[in-house]
């Protein structure tokens, strides 16, 4: 080769290297700009990361800040918490579900003297067997293993109910324990020794007022007895002395003497029964009776006091009730007076009226019942009528000063309507009269006839005559239900007037002012002489003494009674009923020791047809039973040798083996709760208190009488 070639192929081996260099020079440049590109990322994340850590570590720091300041807040109400359980008088503990004592207090731990085994840790059992076999407890009836038996059973219970145990020291603990979802109890040893005290004197105070509510009553009912012996001697004489011819000087002295009696007796009644009901003692005696019966017998002895003032007393009795119900009658006789007495007493002019309505209930066994008492009296001022019914009460003003009373009356028949389960109330005007009412829900009585009335059809018109505006509204309304054409007439004149060929009857009020009732049918005889009349007057047997009744003249008690209304329309519109002739008189045989009352009771009856009988203790009583047979006793309950109740006893074992059944009637000066049942436990059939009043005395022989007797007189029973 030569020199050239050798040349040319240095340089070209030389251009190769030198661009072989370049191309590695250019590689190694791209590959130093990935590197420093590269470590410029590597040095970011480096950077981020640091930031990244520094935050980790900062949040760390607070975290670990946070949780230190609620460890400390978590200590310290540990602490308050524990130091307001240790402060406190009762005792607390905790309890884990396996019944282990994780915590107590001193209070807890106390009850149990320092004994080292209770303690944090201790089992619920082992704190039962320290507490019976040290003497902590007192197990009372039971032995420690059976009070440690009932404890456990207890305790196991997943709500235990709280109990009272006594310590040996008197004290009273009273365990409330409760049971977590866990199984954990919290148990709480309440100490209620002073409540167990206190209690206690509660109790012995109320022993010691029993001891003296009874001590009370007992002299009260003996007050009783020993007030109401004398009184039937004053209050019967003078019932039956004013019976009797005397000069208008004497009239007035017995007047004074019987309503001095009757005043007397009222508060009597008064005190005792406010007394019977502040000492939770009087109990209803629910019993059958005649609601319109007992309404009419109260309006009654009522009369003689209107009649003095000139008023009206009305029953407006709805037609369709029923009359025969099951309730306390001689309760509702007392509210009944109380309210309808008051209406009398404060009443100088104008009318008093009964309202009865009614609504059926509980399937039609039951109605409630709406008694409204309505006058035309005084009022009572708006500001006292919410205080009315308060006991001791009374109005107190210039017009009504004059009128006696106990202020009882009213609160006693609040009471009472309570003891209904009814309610009572009082709507009043000043000056234009008042309204009191009550409401009760009463049983209908099986034997009860049914609110059903007879409807006489097209029989003519009919006139009711009377210058009393609601008597006239009263008659008009019933005379209606009955299907009869009613014409009202203020006055006799009206209605003689108003008499022609279609008229059928006139019903009217005797005690009219222009034209009595006699003067008035004596003008309707005239004018018509085969037009009959119902004449309703207050005291029918006074009225009968003068005109006897006959097929075209019938006299009736004013208000009149529902069924007899109907009856004696009945007998002037239709045919004359046939009546029976007893054979003889009832048998009454009356045992009483006190010769006052014997000659009280003879004159109450002298009126009846009745053969009357006295025994003078209860052995002459049983002696008489046998030899004359009678049909009804009155029994005194306080006689010598032998008491009412020992006689009747023997009476009724007499009685035995036999249909015969003699109703006796209790007479007895007690009237204290409790003395009706001991007396009837005897086998007496019913309860009289003294002072005997007439219509109680005729009404049980009433009821004594047998249809093959002769028919009983109601002489003056209007008149009570």
């Amino acid at each position: 080769m030569s020199l050239a070639e050798k040349l040319t192929s240095e340089r070209r081996s030389r251009l190769a290297a030198e661009r072989l260099l370049e191309l590695k020079k250019s590689e190694l440049f791209a590959a130093n700009r990935k590197l420093d590109a590269h470590a410029r990322e590597l040095t970011e994340e480096i950077v981020e990361t640091r930031a990244q850590v520094e935050t980790i570590r900062g949040e760390n720091k607070r975290v670990k800040s946070d949780l230190s300041a609620a460890n400390q807040k978590i200590a310290i109400t540990e602490r308050r918490m524990w130091h307001t359980i240790e402060t406190i008088s009762d005792g607390f503990a905790f309890f884990d579900a396996q019944n282990k004592m994780i915590m107590a207090n001193r209070a807890y731990l106390a009850i149990f003297d320092k004994v080292e085994e209770i303690r944090p840790g201790v089992d619920y059992v082992t704190i039962l067997q320290v507490m019976t076999e040290e003497g902590i407890v007192r197990t009372g009836d039971l032995t420690p293993a059976q009070w440690r038996q009932m404890m456990t059973r207890r305790w196991q219970d997943p709500q235990p109910e709280p109990i009272v145990i006594q310590l040996w020291n008197g004290n009273h603990i009273k365990l409330v324990d409760q049971r977590g979802p866990g199984g954990d109890v919290v148990s709480l040893g309440l100490d209620i020794t002073a409540n167990v005290v206190y209690e206690e004197q509660l109790k012995e105070a109320r022993q010691i007022a029993e001891s003296a509510n009874k001590a009370k009553s007992a002299f009260l009912a003996n007050m009783s007895h020993e007030i109401r012996t004398p009184m039937n001697g004053v209050v019967g004489m003078a019932d039956v002395l004013i019976d009797t011819d005397l000069s208008d000087e004497q009239r007035l002295y017995v007047d004074t003497i019987r309503n001095s009696g009757e005043a007397l007796l009222v508060i009597i009644n008064d005190v005792l029964d406010y007394s019977k009901i502040e000492a939770k003692k009087l109990e209803l005696q629910p019993e059958a009776f005649d609601l319109e019966q007992a309404i009419q017998e109260i309006l009654m002895l009522l009369q003689p006091s209107a009649r003095k003032k000139g008023l009206s007393l009305l029953l407006d009795y709805d037609l369709f009730l029923p009359t025969r119900l099951i309730g306390d009658p001689g309760r509702l006789r007392q509210v009944m007076t109380n309210l309808l007495g008051n209406a009398v007493k404060f009443t100088s002019q104008g009318h008093v009226l009964v309202r009865v309505v009614g609504v059926p209930c509980h399937g039609g066994t039951s109605v409630t019942l709406h008694i409204a008492i309505e006058d035309t009296g005084i009022g009572i001022p708006a500001d006292m009528v919410n205080h009315i019914f308060g006991e001791f009460n009374q109005v107190e003003n210039e017009r009504n000063r004059q009128f006696d009373g106990t202020g009882l009356g009213l609160a006693i028949s609040q009471r009472l309507v309570e003891m209904m389960d009814g309610e009572i109330w009082v709507t009043s005007q000043e000056g234009a009269g008042s309204c009191f009412g009550f409401k009760i829900t009463l049983d209908i009585a099986q034997d009860d006839a049914g609110g059903g009335v007879p409807s006489f059809g097209d029989v003519g018109r009919v006139l009711v005559v009377s210058d009393v505006a609601a008597t006239r509204d009263i008659l008009n309304r019933q005379l209606g239900k009955l299907g009869l054409d009613a014409h009202p007439c203020p006055d006799g004149a009206t209605a003689l007037a108003c008499i022609a060929a279609d008229v059928s009857l006139v019903v009217a009020d005797y005690g009219m002012s222009a034209m009595d009732g006699l003067a008035f049918v004596q003008a309707v005889q005239e004018k018509a002489a085969d037009l009959p009349v119902l004449l309703l007057a207050q005291n029918p047997t006074q009225v009968e003494k003068t005109a006897a009744e006959s097929a075209l003249c019938q006299v009736l008690q004013f208000p009149p009674p529902r069924k007899k209304m109907i009856e004696k329309i009945m007998t002037l519109l239709g045919p004359q009923p046939e009546t029976s002739i007893a054979p003889r008189a009832l048998r009454v045989l009356a045992a009483e020791d006190n010769k006052t009352n014997q000659l009280v009771f003879r004159k109450m009856v002298k009126d009846l047809e009745i053969d009357l009988t006295f025994a003078n203790n209860g052995e002459e009583a049983v002696a008489l039973y046998q030899s004359c047979t009678p049909d009804l006793i009155f029994m005194d309950i306080s006689m010598p040798k032998m008491d009412g109740r020992e006689a009747t006893q023997k009476i009724r074992a007499l009685e035995k083996g036999s249909d015969r059944h003699v109703p006796i009637v209790a007479l007895t000066a007690h009237a204290m709760a409790g003395d009706d049942a001991g007396v009837l436990a005897a086998g007496l059939d019913h309860y009289l208190t003294k002072p005997l009043r007439k219509p109680d005395i005729i009404e049980q022989i009433t009821a004594a009488h047998l249809p093959h007797m002769k028919p009983l007189s109601d002489t003056d029973y209007g008149d009570g």
